[in-house]
Order: C-alpha cells, then structure tokens, then sequence
C-alpha cells in the first residue's frame, strides 16, 4: 500500500476508476464535479469530497480553474488502481501465481545485515521453516514484469513482523514462496521473495532469500537470465 496520508475507500477508488476511463492515467483531464456526481450517483458535494480525499491521499492531482478542475492520476494513484485490477484477476482467472523475469544483480549488501538481525530471523526460521543464507539474491525485473510484478498483491504473503531493539524500529515486511528458473534448465524451489510492507517503490528490484546461497546453488553470475515463479503462501 502507498505512503498515502488518508487511507481511501470503495467509493473514493470508484471515482478514481473513472478518471482513469476518462485519460487520466495519460495526461489531464478536464473534470466537472456536476458531470462526476453524475456517472457516481452521487451529489455534488459527495463528488468533490472524494476528489478532496483521492488529493489529500496523494492519488491525484489537481488544479482548479473557474469553470472545473484539471485532474491527473499519480503514480500513487495508478498503483492502487493496478491493486483492484489483480484482485479481480484472482477472481475470474483463478491466478495461483505469476512468472517474473530479470537478470541478477548485485546488491549493496543491506539485505545480509537485515536478514541476519534476530527478530528478523527468528520469524524467518518459525514462519518460512528455515534459517535464511545472509543474502538476498537480487534480480532486475523486465519493463514487462516490472508491470506484472503489482499481481503478487493478489496473493496470500507470509507476514514478517516489525520489531523493536530499544534503540530503533525496524518495519515488517512481506514474503512470498517462490522457484527460480534458470536458461540452463536448472530451477531451486524452496527460495522466497521478500520486501518491505507498506511500499510499491523499487519495482525492478525482487529481492530473494533461501536457506542456500543461491548464486552458487544455481551458478548465477551478474547480467544472468532467471524467472522467478511467486507463489501464494500455503
């Protein structure tokens, strides 16, 4: 979910659907609150309070003039949009999953200190089953897969918890079983994706962890070809 500063409803993301209708995905629109309250079968006043919440949430943009507003959908916005759209996938293509392709990467090393912090590992070894490698293998998603990666939201994760040292807060987070395929044929099926809760930021990166090293396990070298196959958690 976004960092928005107003969590929005049902009736606030039917709005937001027929902006997008409308084109403002693209560029802006020119909105009529009168014409808005219409299509949603709503007053006027109903309609320009839910384009006042989609603005204070961060999920549009507007700019008022004297006979209207010009609206334009954020990246905020099309996110949340691209969140429905999985779950209704899920309800009449019965997803169980999704394929997402990249090559490997290097990482910048915080992925092994924060798998490797106790309350971290500690819900890794009860709720994954195992002790992960201090690692994360890293893959650059396709402008394709990038796309397709909002899919996974569809899909039951495997809750990491946020914890407390006494000195500073480390947020939850999210994990979601997964095999990885090579080009070579070869595949390692009991790896997980992993990332933060509460973001959508950094959609080219998957970050992966296993109980092996997954490099040498697969004998991945940077600029590699994989698919990662992301699972619904049992």
């Amino acid at each position: 979910m976004p960092a928005t500063s107003l969590v929005v409803g049902y009736d606030e993301l039917a709005a937001l659907k027929l902006l997008a209708i409308d084109g403002a995905l693209e560029s802006e629109v020119k909105v009529s609150c009168a014409d808005l309250a219409d299509r949603l079968d709503a007053s006027n006043q109903t309609a320009s309070r839910r384009l006042q919440r989609l603005d204070d949430a961060g999920l549009i943009t507007r700019e008022i003039v004297s006979n209207g507003q010009w609206v334009a959908i954020t990246d905020d916005g099309e996110w949340e949009l691209k969140r429905e759209y999985e779950d209704y996938r899920r309800i009449f293509e019965n997803l169980s999953g999704v394929d997402l392709s990249g090559t490997v990467t290097g990482g910048m090393g915080e992925g092994r200190h924060y798998i490797s912090l106790s309350g971290y590992m500690e819900q890794f070894m009860d709720r994954l089953g195992y002790e992960p490698f201090p690692g994360t293998l890293n893959v650059e998603l396709t402008a394709e897969s990038a796309r397709s990666r909002s899919a996974m939201d569809a899909l039951d994760p495997v809750p990491i918890d946020g914890w407390e040292d006494g000195e500073r807060t480390y947020g939850p987070a999210v994990c979601y079983p997964a095999a990885i395929e090579t080009t070579n044929g070869d595949s390692y099926e009991h790896a997980h994706v992993i990332t933060p809760e509460r973001t959508h930021h950094d959609e080219k990166q998957l970050e992966l962890i296993a109980p092996a090293k997954l490099r040498d396990e697969l004998e991945l070298s940077d600029d590699d070809h994989v698919t990662v196959h992301v699972e619904e958690a049992p």
